[in-house]
């Protein structure tokens, strides 16, 4: 099968000033996407800002022969990122990818957290992907084409300690996608969400072996992402990347059983092993397919 392949393409890749972000950037430059290196250059807790390291990456980009451009903004912030859309569409005409992967880090127990280190996390993670997404929306229905992925975390979908604030905003990401996967369908705008594992300025602090941290590159994610902004990527989906490994993560549902008029709180209690009985379970598409399984009992019911 031919590679695949982005000339004509034009990427939006925020957060792309180090780490997983400059990787998939790189990546698809490499073949042949124009990018838009978005990084505001602050702290991994969101503090300060310069343009430096997406400068650099444009630099690399450029000098292995392929076209980008830097931007400073914050994906927090409305002007900001209305201009790095406007920016884009004046210097090429289009937006064909959108990888949302800028993020912050305040970890601390949830007890030991202040509301504030919650509402910046998710403002960066969460609102973040939805403000640029938001504004490349129409573009892409208009040319029929696009492919947006978020990028969502272990600690979203399964928890982590000291992690309620971005385990919130990750797994909020998983809802907006799963809205966004069904109303892009008419236009060919797939929306896809990747949970990587790589060491990284986030990772930097967990005190991983040296021979461990080598076997986590970022590149070894990029991989994963850079199909799912490929023509043939899928719709939906949950990808897991780490160290070279790749799987599918999915919301599952049980068969469950129908109580009808003998639904009590003792009869949920004595069924509950039925209840959650893994045989028969489901991952379903959209909502309706839920409710249509509920109907389907109260019917054989």
């Amino acid at each position: 099968m031919a590679d695949i392949r982005f000339d004509g393409k034009v990427a939006i890749v925020t957060g792309a000033g180090g780490g997983l972000g400059r990787q998939h950037a790189l990546e698809l430059a490499r073949r042949g996407a124009k990018v838009v290196v978005n990084d505001l250059g602050g702290s991994m807790d969101g503090s300060g800002a310069h343009s430096e390291a997406s400068l650099k990456v444009v630099e690399e980009i450029r000098a292995a022969g392929g076209e980008a451009m830097a931007n400073g903004s914050s994906v927090t912030d409305d002007a900001g990122v209305a201009k790095m859309i406007q920016d884009t569409m004046d210097q090429w005409g289009r937006i064909d990818i959108l990888i949302a992967n800028a993020g912050i880090l305040r970890d601390k127990s949830f007890a030991k957290m202040d509301f504030g280190d919650f509402q910046i996390v998710v403002d960066v993670h969460l609102f973040g992907t939805v403000k640029p997404a938001k504004a490349v929306w129409d573009i892409m229905r208009a040319q029929n084409y696009g492919r947006i992925v978020v990028t969502t975390s272990s600690s979203g979908l399964y928890g982590n300690f000291g992690q309620s604030n971005y385990g919130a905003a990750k797994l909020g990401l998983i809802g907006f996608m799963n809205t966004l996967k069904l109303e892009g369908q008419k236009n060919n705008v797939h929306v896809n969400a990747i949970a990587p594992v790589a060491a990284t300025r986030m990772t930097e602090n967990l005190g991983m072996p040296a021979e461990v941290l080598a076997q986590l590159k970022p590149e070894y994610v990029t991989p994963g992402v850079v199909f799912l902004c490929s023509e043939d990527a899928p719709t939906g989906a949950i990808l897991t990347a780490g160290a070279g490994a790749f799987a599918l993560s999915r919301i599952v549902e049980t068969e469950g059983v129908y109580l009808g008029d003998k639904a009590t709180v003792e009869a949920v209690r004595d069924n509950w092993a039925r209840i959650t009985d893994e045989a028969g379970q489901k991952a379903y598409f959209n909502g309706g397919e839920q409710t249509g399984k509920f109907f389907r009992k109260l019917q054989g019911g």
